[in-house]
């Protein structure tokens, strides 16, 4: 990995603590963790008082895998998909952890799609 390449990690994973420090899932309301690589997107219910992962979808899965992972579309697939499990699974709300990434593009998407399938954050 390039020098470049590890700060921009290294970089991400301190600006995830600091975002962790104040964003904790519950029982009541758990965390909607996000993970963004440059070809996957994938998206965890997390309850981090029982530290068991309620909900979870990723374009690596087989009915996703055959189209673009690694776009807006594919990002907001994952976000129906993972509402659609969380509220199977009993979840209503959630907290948003979008694991030091921007807010934009893909992770929005995401985030978009997971509240017009009815998740509330």
């Amino acid at each position: 990995m390039s020098s470049k390449a590890s700060e921009r990690r290294t970089s991400r994973i301190r600006r995830h603590v600091r975002v962790r420090k104040r964003v904790r899932g519950t029982s009541e309301r758990p965390r909607l963790a996000v993970f963004r690589s440059n070809r996957h997107i994938s998206a965890q219910i997390i309850d981090d008082v029982t530290g068991r992962t309620l909900a979870s979808a990723g374009t690596v899965e087989a009915s996703l895998r055959d189209k673009a992972t690694g776009n807006v579309e594919a990002a907001r697939a994952v976000g129906w998909l993972v509402a659609d499990r969380a509220q199977a699974a009993g979840v209503k709300t959630v907290v948003f952890d979008r694991g030091g990434f921007r807010y934009h593009g893909r992770v929005a998407a995401l985030a978009d799609a997971a509240r017009e399938a009815g998740l509330e954050f």
